[in-house]
């Protein structure tokens, strides 16, 4: 299965996005495409070659290129977008040179009528002018509407060239031959001609460099990638461009670089800052065995890291690689908009030929004039090039902020599901909790009848040497504090694993049994019920309680638990005061679960279910009317995940969870879901203003154009303020778009 992007400079409207997925569908091939106005990328995918596509888009007029390199795609897209704005505000310049004077000339009073052979000569001169100004500023929309007319199609350029075109026409013909035309009608439009493509022009210079900032955070993704490292070889160091690295090189990792590429620490010790790639603003501590994600920047220490992912397969790639698929992506809202636009061109030209014909069989004198303007105006001002940006525009910004959180947003029907959500299911470890056990307490249980008192260090260190042999997920937690403590290992001399109860084991010539309160039933050591009442405390805080007695006497309880997120109380408050329900759904045990959902204040839990009955529960909520966000590790909780309307995995990055959620949470702050919610609702939002913007301008546009208001102002819609209007429309969507970089979340 093919998946690859084409770049296609040319395309303007909407109506080129319909032609282009349609000529996709159509075809005999076993492809399809998604188009991005927004970027100007055509996504193709499905059973084809580049070569092919290639030639499905040069049926319908437009030439394209392959995307090979994402970066160097970037680079050059941004290049000739710097060129493409500089040359349409030259354009502008030089239309609007021409046209203000030559219409300050009418409104100042000058004479707009040929009506002498000296007038045929002076505006004979300014038509010559003219036509060298429109091909000098408007030819990409005259070549725009041959490639059309080739292709047995039209699109915005055809109706620019065809509005701009008649009026040039219309007063040369009354130059050349005034006597063909009535003495009231012999009105030249030279001026309209040139403002318009001059305004057409100005309108997608600025909106050239406003889009170019919904760009802004894959741009930054890509700036993070590096391009050389330090790679260490037999004869020393050397600095080698990342794309000739290889599986297995070694790397230097100094203060301040960038990780080149995604690897494991061999040795040395340092932070890195992830928050590029997380939107965690602290840095994280790696050491020997830990893995490193290009595009991290080391911080204060010395690393020295082994490769293990090619450019093309490091997380940051396949960040980016999902940022810009879900940028191309479509929302059902905007399929609608795309179906329309197929349409509106060959529509909007019946009409303005229509409008012109009644006005030149019914319309006051001057009715040919008045026809010309009507013909002009209703085809500039029709263009539907707000409506083809609607909604990508918003789609891209969203995609961009979220990333800009740390969250990768799937595609754009994700985001629209999002927007609707009324209940969030949060699964409760690694969600709520942070997934990690900690060892909270260890209780010395003071003098025993040991030779010397217990000392807590030598204790825990003791423990964690005998846990090292334990498979158990507690035995974790005690090791890494006996490591965090600065604690020495060591090899037990003897070691026995009692299932489900806890081990015992022989260290630095003591017996050690520790365990739960069936291992101290089971050896005799009958002073754990004294602490029963601790243990009962414990478990009422949701902890663990492990006994641990030294030669058959009690002498230390520990406490192991899952500590709660630091934000998880203000991100569930934050989400009920939207009006969320919040519920917890877990398979851990009644008591704990209601521990934990007590102190963020969760309501409603559901715990002691496995994954597929998790995936049941989702379903009941659904069927009793609720559209269900669930959020879990990615992994497990995939059944329900996948059941939900949408799915939030807290995945931490992985694979899997990348390639499988709607919605993947690169931090592990519980806010980010909430953040994540309120954007959707804002990108919906925004859309809808975009769209019912485009629609109303159209919609109202289309009738004034055409002469609505005649019978009640005795007034036109000139075509200069059509072009103005059009201009002007696509600029509002593209500015309201970009709102959504700076709309607060929470």
């Amino acid at each position: 299965m093919a998946n690859f992007n084409l770049y296609v400079a040319k395309m303007g409207c909407a109506s080129c996005v319909a032609k282009i997925e349609n000529a996709f569908a159509q075809s005999s091939a076993s492809g399809s495409a998604t188009v991005n106005l927004a970027d100007k990328l055509v996504l193709v995918s499905g059973d084809i070659d580049s070569t092919t596509a290639l030639k499905i888009i040069k049926t319908v007029g437009f030439d394209a290129e392959l995307v090979i390199d994402a970066k160097t795609a970037a680079e050059q897209k941004a290049a000739d977008e710097v060129k493409e704005y500089r040359l349409r505000m030259i354009q502008a310049a030089v239309g609007l040179g021409l046209g203000i004077p030559l219409m300050l000339w009418g409104l100042l009073g000058g004479e707009m009528m040929v009506n002498n052979h000296n007038q045929q000569w002076a505006w004979g001169a300014v038509g010559v002018v003219t036509v060298l100004v429109m091909l000098l500023t408007g030819r990409h929309f005259y070549q725009g509407m041959w490639r059309a007319i080739k292709a047995k199609s039209a699109n915005m350029d055809t109706l620019i060239a065809l509005g701009t075109s008649a009026a040039w026409l219309y007063s040369m013909m009354v130059v050349l031959a005034p006597q063909w035309f009535p003495a009231d009608t012999r009105h030249v439009y030279f001026e309209a001609s040139v403002m318009i493509l001059g305004l057409i022009n100005l309108g997608h210079g600025l909106e050239l460099r406003a889009r170019g900032k919904t760009s802004e955070a894959v741009q930054a993704l890509l700036g993070l990638q590096a391009s050389t490292a330090t790679r260490i070889t037999d004869t020393g160091d050397e600095q080698v461009p990342i794309e000739q690295l290889q599986l297995g090189d070694r790397l230097r990792l100094r203060p301040g670089d960038k990780v080149a590429l995604d690897g494991e620490v061999e040795s040395g010790q340092s932070l890195i800052n992830e928050s590029m790639l997380t939107g965690e603003p602290i840095p994280v501590t790696k050491a020997q065995g830990d893995k490193v994600n290009a595009g991290t920047v080391n911080t204060n220490g010395s690393l020295i890291y082994k490769v293990t992912a090619k450019a093309a397969d490091t997380k940051l790639a396949k960040i980016i690689e999902l940022v810009q698929q879900a940028q191309i992506s479509k929302m059902p809202i905007g399929r609608l908009t795309d179906k329309i636009s197929a349409y509106f061109v060959p529509v909007v030209v019946m009409i303005a030929i229509i409008s012109a014909l009644v006005w030149y069989s019914f319309g006051p004198e001057p009715a040919l004039s008045h026809a010309l303007v009507v013909l002009t105006s209703v085809l500039i001002i029709a263009c539907p090039c707000a409506l083809g940006l609607a909604t990508p525009m918003s789609i891209m910004v969203s995609v961009g902020r979220a990333a800009q959180l740390g969250v990768l947003v799937r595609n754009g029907e994700a985001l629209q599901t999002a927007s609707k959500v009324t209940t969030v299911v949060l699964d409760k470890t690694g969600t709520v909790t942070q997934g990690t056990p900690e060892l909270t307490d260890l209780l010395v249980l003071g003098e025993t009848t040991l030779a010397t008192t217990v000392n807590k260090a030598e204790l825990l260190k003791n423990v964690a040497s005998l846990e090292q042999h334990s498979e158990h997920p507690l035995a974790s937690a005690i090791i890494t504090k006996a490591k965090t403590d600065g604690l020495v290992l060591v090899e037990p001399e003897q070691f026995t694993n009692h299932q489900g109860k806890g081990i015992t084991g022989l260290v630095n010539g003591l017996q050690y049994s520790v365990g739960n309160a069936s291992l101290m039933q089971q050896l005799h050591i009958g002073e754990w019920q004294s602490c029963e009442t601790l243990s009962e405390e414990f478990g009422r805080q949701a902890k663990t309680p492990i006994f641990v007695a030294v030669d058959k006497q009690l002498v230390a309880i520990m406490a192991i638990a899952d500590p709660i997120k630091t934000d998880a109380l203000e991100a569930i408050s934050a989400m009920k005061s939207k009006g969320l329900k919040v519920v917890m759904l877990t398979g851990d045990n009644q008591a704990t679960a209601d521990v934990v959902a007590h102190k963020v204040g969760i309501d409603s839990v559901i715990a002691n279910v496995l994954p597929e009955q998790k995936q049941a529960k989702v379903i009941e909520l659904q069927q009793a009317g609720e559209v269900v966000a669930m959020v879990g590790d990615g992994i497990n909780d995939a059944p329900a995940l996948v059941s939900a309307d949408v799915g939030f995995a807290m995945g931490q990055g992985t694979d899997v969870a990348i390639e499988s959620a709607d919605f993947t949470l690169l931090s592990s702050r519980l806010m980010v879901i909430n953040d994540s919610l309120a954007l959707a609702k804002a990108s919906m939002r925004n859309i809808k203003q975009n769209l019912f913007g485009a629609f109303i301008y159209n919609s109202l546009g289309i009738p004034l154009a055409a002469g609505l208001l005649f019978p009640f102002t005795g007034m036109l819609l000139s075509p200069v303020v059509a072009g103005a209007a059009m201009a002007l429309s696509s600029l509002t969507v593209v500015s309201n778009a970009n709102r959504l970089r700076r709309t607060k979340l929470s």
